[in-house]
């Protein structure tokens, strides 16, 4: 006597599934890799690094100017009506008809705005910002011969404060 197993056809054993499914798998995400690569910018590199690495001494000098200068700078933001306020301080220099505003994305330069912005008078200096994610950031406040840097979150609850870097120590 011998027993009789029906056999079913290969596409309805579960076990085929599996094998098939794994390499499957990965061949999906290694196509979803690519895409990603190729349809998006990478905004990290930079095509002129030797000429940005030369431009280094040139900025700390500036950094330096701002220490002689004592300058000191509260930054407000209105993200509701999408203005930034500043307020510049200095006890050794008269301060600027205008200065260069700064707000850097850390990772994605489509986001960067640079703004000029007109002295209003007592050393308060405003002007209109695009529309601003939340998120860290980073800020730069320069003139001809100095600059101030730092760093915010946004949203931010309080003012925020940029002072000079001593590049000496």
């Amino acid at each position: 006597m011998t027993a009789q197993n029906p056999k079913r056809p290969w596409y309805r054993e579960p076990w085929v599934w599996l094998i098939i499914a794994l390499p499957m798998t990965a061949v999906i995400a290694s196509m979803f890799t690519i895409y990603k690569a190729v349809s998006t910018a990478d905004g990290l590199v930079v095509d002129d690094y030797y000429k940005r690495g030369k431009a280094i001494n040139r900025d700390l000098a500036r950094d330096a100017a701002a220490v002689r200068y004592q300058l000191k700078a509260g930054i407000d933001f209105d993200l509701r009506d999408n203005r930034v306020q500043i307020r510049l301080e200095s006890a050794a220099v008269a301060l600027p008809a205008t200065l260069t505003f700064s707000l850097l994305h850390p990772t994605q330069a489509g986001y960067d705005q640079v703004l000029v912005l007109q002295h209003g008078g007592d050393g308060v200096y405003e002007g209109a910002i695009d529309e601003v994610g939340r998120g860290n950031w980073y800020l730069q406040l320069e003139a001809d011969d100095w600059r101030l840097s730092g760093s915010m979150r946004i949203p931010q609850t309080e003012t925020t404060v940029l002072m000079p870097m001593d590049v000496a120590g």
